[in-house]
């Protein structure tokens, strides 16, 4: 068995190893991914920009059953188990492939998703209804007021009806305790657009994402070499396995 035999046999397990901690990895990227555009669904009209999160999850989903036939093949040298195991990572590998495109599509779609549909929501803010939950959650998670800054609040209909110069209590800083979002106090309050704010925090998770998207699918392509250096090297040296298998 030659140098390159062995190196492919490691690749291969070593990658065969790595698919139970790729599954865990690839469902908390997933779900982080979800659950952020879960907060800030109202802003998002677009609801395919969850499909590269609900992609990485059900790769994920196979990734211990991947990982057993790898070990299985691999340890056997069965030509067929290899075959299945390197037609699997190809599946895998164009899902990742077609997942850090769409994520770097969607990325770019942020920017004018959030500014087309921010500004009606905030419209609608009365102090009570869901709308008004969301931009609250969102002006304190966030530390923001207003669309681009806090000034925006001065052009919404909420503002004009209660008549006493102040933005929502959620505009406040955290540290200004006393704070009831008058504007005569412009220092306790977050002076900041949400908008801003929102592009940044969901372009950053979606980059977070496709690095983890990438890295895998590097992984994937060296994955794939190694199955055809041990096939090609098994059918030229006409070794043999010393044990059959299932795989055999």
């Amino acid at each position: 068995m030659d140098c390159g035999v062995i190196t492919s046999k490691t690749v291969l397990l070593l990658l065969s190893l790595t698919f139970w901690a790729a599954a865990a990895g690839l469902s908390y990227v997933g779900a982080y991914v979800i659950n952020t555009y879960k907060s800030y669904d109202n802003f998002l009209q677009d609801k395919y920009a969850l499909l590269p999160a609900v992609i990485i999850i059900c790769v994920a989903v196979v990734m211990f059953i991947i990982g057993l036939i790898g070990c299985c093949a691999t340890f056997r040298e069965s030509r067929v188990g290899l075959g299945l195991f390197l037609a699997i990572i190809l599946v895998i590998f164009i899902a990742e492939v077609s997942a850090f495109v769409l994520g770097f599509v969607y990325r770019e779609k942020v920017k004018t998703d959030v500014q087309g549909t921010m500004r009606s929501v905030f419209e609608k803010y009365d102090g009570k209804n869901p709308e008004s939950t969301v931009v609250d959650y969102l002006q304190e998670q966030l530390h923001c007021c207003g669309v681009k800054n806090y000034s925006d609040w001065t052009t919404t209909q909420w503002f004009n009806s209660t008549g006493n110069n102040s933005v929502p209590q959620s505009c406040c800083q955290q540290e200004a305790k006393n704070c009831t979002g008058h504007l005569d106090q412009p220092q306790e309050l977050n002076t900041r657009g949400c908008a801003q704010e929102l592009e940044a925090g969901l372009q950053s998770v979606i980059g977070y994402a496709m690095l983890v998207i990438l890295g895998f699918a590097i992984v994937k392509f060296f994955g794939m070499l190694s199955v055809c250096v041990l096939t090609c090297k098994k059918e030229e040296s006409g070794y043999q396995p010393l044990y059959s298998g299932v795989f055999a």
